[in-house]
């Protein structure tokens, strides 16, 4: 999945397209070398349908391969996180 995920730095966010013009994005800041994950959001109308999820696992593996740590001040994240231990050796604080 996330291939489909692309970071767009000079909007300080990841980028997940859903098509027709719609967009799902994690919004972020870099803090100390790290990424500090602070809102996510979907298409109201596409919400409860997975795609905050699809989001989370690609932005979360994007960072594991380039060696990030992480800061999940975004409730969804840090939830995403908790429920996917895989990733928990990514996070600080």
């Amino acid at each position: 999945m996330e291939n489909n995920i692309r970071d767009n730095p000079a909007m300080n966010r990841f980028e997940m397209p859903l098509g027709e013009g719609l967009l799902a994005a994690a919004y972020y800041r870099i803090e100390d070398g790290r990424v500090v994950l602070l809102h996510t959001d979907v298409p109201q109308e596409l919400a409860g349908l997975g795609y905050g999820s699809s989001l989370a696992n690609g932005v979360f593996e994007l960072l594991r391969r380039d060696g990030k740590r992480i800061i999940a001040k975004c409730p969804f994240m840090s939830s995403y996180a908790a429920r996917h231990p895989e990733y928990g050796a990514l996070l600080d604080g």
